[in-house]
């Protein structure tokens, strides 16, 4: 079983930028794909990004395309989310998550979080 720990989150202005970590342990994390979420106060949670096992495929969701990049370092076991001109509205409980497809749906195993808040 793949334990995650996510790391990075913070307060910051809009416009700022952060880097979320995510660190696995356990299971065989190498060939898994792994994506971020967020949940914001009384809204679903919602999927940001995913990087596939080898770092060769990534997807975003519209919201955070050209702002966000995904990466990894396998070595590492570690899954980053480097966040750009992030806003107000980027200001959420982020989690990643691991997945057998690159389907949002099909990702768990979800760490605790990391909030992150943009202030205007």
């Amino acid at each position: 079983q793949v334990r995650l720990v996510e790391s990075g989150g913070g307060l910051v202005q809009a416009g700022g930028s952060l880097r979320l970590s995510c660190v696995a342990s356990g299971g065989t994390f190498g060939v898994k794909n792994v994506g971020w979420f967020r949940q914001a106060p009384g809204k679903e949670r919602e999927f940001e990004a995913a990087i596939n096992w080898s770092g060769g495929r990534r997807v975003y969701a519209d919201s955070v395309s050209g702002r966000f990049t995904i990466s990894r370092d396998i070595a590492k076991n570690t899954v980053y989310l480097q966040m750009n001109s992030l806003k107000p509205e980027d200001t959420a409980v982020y989690y990643c998550a691991t997945g057998s497809t690159m389907v949002p749906t099909d990702f768990g195993s979800w760490g605790q979080g990391t909030q992150v808040t943009v202030s205007s």
